[in-house]
């Protein structure tokens, strides 16, 4: 009996002990990430975490759901540099159906450990944008965009090299910026598996070799890794959109402020929408000109504010505006072509702001003073008694000023004010006929 017990306990044990056994006890975890949109610094971040999170908590592999039009070359530098230190096997799966892993999107999904699509998506155009802010025109441009042409060639090959895909053709996505379908790519070698949804995915991925480990991942569970909040909103942040908007924001904010000093929100809104702005072109490939061209068109809104023009320095800042707003990103890369549906509502409000709102703003700080000692200055006054050098007084509106003058003036004489220093006015008799303001006697009989 005792006999029995010791090979029923040793048999429980060796069942603990072993892969089968483990594996039971043990149910398979798969970590999940969902990238949606263009590929920047966030997204960079976003994979990066995740992989670290997948490793720490064991999980048989890092699936990544990939939908993107493209994006920055640094931001997939770093992401591509994160799959090769993964603790854990990643697999990218462009889905779901038309979905499309384009320019940025196509580095990403090349270097992976296992490169999944699902059906009727695409692959290809791999010409990402570099990251670093503004950049102009001109022959220096055409050097530097032949570079990095060069680069992005040399990087893919190197990529497909070390994941042992087709390397012809990660060439060609970059140089003649190829872009094939999902079923093509597989019958070419650039992908390794067509899924049609997550079930089908991991069936396919049970028994494949990823790296140095074999998946068994049939019956896992996938948890999902969202993103957290601060990766959000940089996500949503840093898109050509909300740099504009947020410059429309800058401009209106600080032009209201000047146009209507002691506002203070206007202005401290301005300034917060300024400094993002500022953030937003050292990541995004903003244009110089186009820039240029937007200050060119705050310039002549302002002028033609204080030029009597009659709205033709108005109408030139709307031309350089929309010019500038078009020419404010690449168009050419999708990751970062601002639309029409943007740019034209865009310049209607702010040809709207100037006309109306800022240009009332700074013809109302023009207009005389209408209360106040400088509003005393010009007005007619009843003299109470003669006034001289040596002093006298008179009515304003119910009050009893003192007054001093150049000339003698009779009392009940109608005089004008001249200056206020202090208390005491000084005024001059008033022209006979001389129009303006009827005597300031606040009411009293003259």
């Amino acid at each position: 009996m005792l006999q029995r017990i010791t090979v029923a306990c040793l048999f429980f044990v060796f069942l603990l002990v072993s892969p089968a056994g483990a594996r039971a006890a043990s149910p398979v975890h798969i970590g999940m990430a969902v990238v949606e949109g263009p590929i920047g610094p966030a997204t960079a971040g976003y994979l990066q975490r995740a992989g670290r999170l997948a490793g720490q908590r064991g999980d048989a592999c890092l699936i990544v759901r990939l939908d993107t039009p493209g994006g920055l070359l640094e931001s997939t530098q770093q992401i591509v540099q994160g799959f090769y230190a993964s603790p854990v096997p990643v697999v990218v799966w462009v889905a779901p159906s038309g979905a499309n892993a384009g320019s940025a999107g196509c580095f990403i999904t090349l270097a992976a450990d296992v490169a999944a699509m699902a059906p009727h998506t695409s692959i290809g155009a791999a010409h990402p944008v570099t990251a670093g802010g503004v950049g102009g025109g001109g022959q220096v441009d055409d050097v530097m965009k032949e570079k990095l042409g060069n680069f992005a060639a040399s990087y893919i090959e190197a990529i497909a090299q070390k994941r042992g895909r087709n390397v012809e053709w990660a060439r060609s996505s970059v140089t003649q910026s190829a872009m094939i379908t999902a079923e093509a790519a597989l019958g070419l070698g650039v992908i390794d598996i067509i899924a049609v949804d997550l079930p089908d995915l991991l069936r396919q991925l049970e028994g494949r070799r990823a790296g140095e480990r074999v998946l068994h991942v049939a019956d896992a569970t996938v948890d999902n890794i969202p993103m957290i909040v601060r990766e959000h909103v940089f996500q949503r942040l840093w898109r050509p959109e909300v740099m504009f908007i947020l410059m429309l924001v800058a401009i209106y904010g600080l032009i209201g402020e000047l146009s209507h000093p002691g506002a203070i929100l206007p202005g401290v809104v301005g300034l917060i929408s300024l400094v993002v702005v500022l953030y937003l072109s050292s990541i995004l490939p903003v244009n110089a000109a186009g820039l240029a061209l937007v200050a060119l068109a705050v310039a002549l809104f302002i002028i033609d504010v204080f030029a009597p023009t009659h709205g033709i320095l108005t109408a030139g800042g709307l031309v350089a505006f929309a010019l500038g707003a078009l020419m404010l990103f690449d168009r050419a890369d999708p990751a970062f072509r601002l639309s029409l549906a943007v740019v034209i509502p865009g310049v209607l409000v702010t040809a709207a702001f100037f006309a109306f709102v800022a240009g009332k703003g700074l013809r109302a700080q023009r207009l005389p003073a209408r209360t106040g000692r400088e509003a005393m200055v010009g007005r007619a006054v009843v003299a109470l008694e003669p006034i001289n050098a040596g002093g006298g007084t008179v009515l304003f509106e119910g009050e009893i000023w003192n007054a001093v003058s150049d000339e003698s003036l009779a009392k009940d004489e109608n005089v004008e004010v001249v200056a206020v220093t202090g208390l005491t006015l000084s005024v001059r008799r008033r022209a006979a006929g001389a129009g303006g303001p009827s005597p300031a006697t606040g009411g009293r009989s003259t």
